[in-house]
């Protein structure tokens, strides 16, 4: 029988005190002087018994090193085997993970080593299977500056000497096979650095599902979800779809409605499923846009922070809920788009900061690895690896949770190597310049990719950068889209102004027809404009109650007959009063009031317009698809403009934002037709004044705005109309 003397005694105090960084060279099936034997560690046990595959007792396993080390020789016919261990807390059977062939293949291993694996969701991390007809789980992380790496969890203690993974040199990936660890089960890594010094322990940057806050266990998680929106997903495809109406409902699931008398707690997944789906149905959103549903350790952060790019945030429920939370949208008509967090990660030491004690998802240099604004880490777009841990999280969301398009957070952040820094804080680029060229590769690269896969990708970017939503093969970024962020900011200044000093800055309404057929914008109210002291949309309109109310019934209408597709925060419908806060519930109470009531009334039937309406969506980045009547009218604070659509049809819409009545308006109009007033956000259904325009409006051989043909119109105060020519 094989004793200490028979092995290397430096190599089994190492494999006994959790310090050797290939156990399987020691572990396992292995021949000891001449012998096929059996060595297994065993920290717990007080005996261990080899048995064979049906469980027949073969022999008692030697002691041989006190830190639970046994061995035994194996019979030449016996070709598996498994273990029965006698240790304080009773006696159990297991099958030896160290018996085990590696998971990964020669592909996969490539793959992963060049950054080009489309799967990635599907090998690294835990992956419940089974292996040569055991059940267990397959855990895989990349590591490459680790001594050591070890799974540890509910199954072995969370000891870091049982469970050592198998290191793939060349790649950096560790693997084990553990058996009889199955879905439910926490479990982080331990690792060990270069010195051997211990690491704070790590979950996993692949989980898929995580316990709750204060715990950061990754828990393996196996999905059984049957989806029922075969008919959507086969009516999705790479066409981006420009000229279909596009009207977000942008929404934090934690704080769009709370159930107070249960500790005020937030809906779940499935409760969402209904209540939320119903109600984005029912208001006419083609979309719904989630803040980042990915897990995040901070409630404040509202999933900006994220932990787990993998991993639908436990808060709302397990992951299968959140698969039948998009299956219910999709069943209802409605996409999904999902704001995702590539450009930053939170420094939490659970988390992918210094991951195996080297700057392995970050930069080592803090001008370039560090955002001082937010606390953050910045992910190194210059190593293939993490471009595939990044975009392998993208393909998850759509391939895995039938996401129908992503938003990008902070885009700008990523293609500024000066991005709010000051001189001397950043290191410019190979050119000199200040254009971070590895994370511009990352973006066309995730593209490319998500376009292929049938998704869509939104931009949240701020600044001039040319072409972020033209094609990569034409020099652009390749978004789908981009937000309009000067839109929203200019428009919004302009409504806080008093009505009486808008005319001084008229130019705020217009100057975005300057460059509006430069990208494929999107007209974003979103959550951004609502917090940090900067009040509700309705608490930015001036004046008194009544005037509040028809600015901002006015400002929607406005929005809806601009160019560009639509986004609007929850609660904006509602005309919410007070600034946004993520612990409580929208105020829903606030639709006793027909104030309130009238606002929703009327998104309503924007939304149902608009998808009714090609003129208002078809043409939204074509110059031809919109014509000013009237932009310089200052002194008035009027605007009249008309929107056409693919087949030439088209609607007039007007906004007057003055409280003054003004009868007898005169309005040029392209044709000589009778026209119907087919909106109005004066009405008294909206609880406007009720100022309309009733019945056919005859049009009339005057000149006006330089056309032969005008009509003459009543403008309510306020207010913003859509005309439409008579059939």
């Amino acid at each position: 029988m094989p004793t200490d003397a028979t092995s290397n005694k430096q190599a089994l105090d190492a494999l006994a005190s959790g310090q050797h960084g290939d156990p399987f060279a020691l572990l396992g099936i292995h021949v000891i002087d001449g012998v096929r034997s059996v060595r297994t560690l065993q920290p717990q046990a007080n005996a261990v018994y080899l048995l064979d595959r049906a469980g027949r007792e073969i022999q008692r396993m030697e002691r041989v090193h006190r830190g639970g080390i046994f061995a035994a020789p194996l019979p030449g016919k016996v070709r598996t085997y498994r273990l029965r261990v006698e240790a304080d807390h009773g006696t159990y059977v297991l099958d030896d993970a160290y018996r085990f062939s590696p998971v990964l293949g020669d592909l996969d291993l490539y793959l992963l080593t060049e950054g080009s694996h489309q799967e990635i969701y599907r090998k690294l991390g835990a992956q419940p299977r089974k292996q040569g007809g055991v059940q267990g789980t397959s855990f895989a992380v990349w590591a490459p500056n680790a001594l050591r790496v070890s799974v540890i969890g509910d199954f072995n203690g969370w000891d870091g000497r049982r469970h050592v993974m198998r290191l793939h040199h060349g790649s950096g990936i560790w693997e084990i096979f553990i058996p009889a660890v199955t879905s439910g089960d926490h479990y982080k890594f331990e690792l060990l650095d270069q010195q051997g010094r211990l690491l704070p322990l790590k979950s996993d940057p692949l989980a898929h599902y995580f316990e709750p806050p204060p715990g950061n266990a990754s828990i393996v998680y196996h999905s059984h979800y049957r989806w029922c929106d075969a008919d959507w997903i086969s009516r999705r495809n790479a066409s981006p779809g420009l000229d279909r109406p596009v009207s977000i409902y942008e929404v934090h699931l934690g704080s769009w409605r709370r159930r107070p008398e249960e500790h005020n707690r937030s809906l779940t997944y499935r409760e969402l499923a209904d209540e939320l789906v119903d109600y984005v149905q029912d208001m006419g959103y083609s979309h719904i846009e989630l803040l980042p549903a990915t897990e995040h350790p901070f409630d404040g952060s509202w999933g900006y922070q994220p932990i787990g790019l993998y991993a639908p945030t436990q808060r709302f429920g397990k992951p299968d809920d959140f698969r039948y939370l998009v299956d219910r949208c999709h069943q209802a008509g409605i996409g999904v788009i999902m704001d995702w967090v590539p450009a930053h990660f939170p420094r939490d030491e659970h988390g992918l900061g210094r991951f195996d004690g080297s700057a392995l998802y970050e930069h080592e240099d803090p001008r370039k690895g560090a955002h001082a604004d937010w606390g953050t880490l910045i992910f190194n777009y210059g190593r293939r690896e993490v471009i595939n841990y990044l975009i392998g999280s993208a393909l998850y969301w759509i391939d895995e949770f039938h996401i129908d398009a992503l938003r990008v957070d902070a885009v700008a952040s990523m293609l500024y190597l000066d991005y709010s820094r000051e001189e001397g804080e950043w290191v410019p680029n190979e050119h000199g310049g200040n254009e971070n060229l590895e994370a511009v590769d990352f973006i066309r690269q995730l593209n490319i990719v998500v376009h292929g896969h049938g998704a869509a990708c939104y931009a949240e970017e701020s600044t001039a950068w040319p072409s972020v939503s033209r094609p990569t093969e034409a020099g652009g970024l390749g978004f789908t889209y981009k937000w309009n962020m000067g839109w929203m900011h200019d428009t919004l200044s302009y409504m806080r102004e008093e009505p009486i000093h808008r005319k001084y800055h008229h130019d705020k309404m217009t100057f975005g027809l300057v460059y509006a057929f430069n990208e494929n914008f999107v007209l974003p109210l979103s959550h951004d404009e609502v917090v940090h002291g900067k009040g509700s949309l309705l608490g930015r309109m001036p004046g008194d109650d009544w005037q509040r109310f028809a600015n901002l019934r006015a400002y929607y209408g406005f929005m809806f007959g601009h160019p560009g597709k639509k986004l609007l925060f929850m609660g904006g419908e509602l005309a919410q009063s007070r600034e946004w806060n993520h612990d409580a519930s929208l105020d829903w109470h606030l639709l006793e009031y027909s104030s309130h009531r009238g606002v929703q009334s009327l998104v309503r039937d924007l939304n149902r317009l608009y998808a009714e309406t090609p003129a208002l969506y078809e043409m939204d980045f074509a110059p031809e698809g919109f014509e000013w009547i009237e932009w310089g009218d200052r002194d008035n604070s009027v605007l009249s403009w008309i929107r056409r659509g693919q087949d030439g049809r088209f609607v007039i819409c007007v906004s007057n934002f003055t409280p003054v009545v003004r009868k007898g308006f005169r309005l040029g109009v392209p044709e000589a037709r009778s026209y119907l007033e087919i909106l109005n956000t004066d009405r008294p259904e909206y609880d406007g004044s009720g100022v309309v325009n009733t019945g056919k409006l005859a049009v009339q051989k005057e000149a006006a705005q330089g056309r032969g043909w005008s009509l003459c119109l009543t403008l309510p105060p306020l207010a913003t109309l859509i005309l439409q020519p008579e059939n």
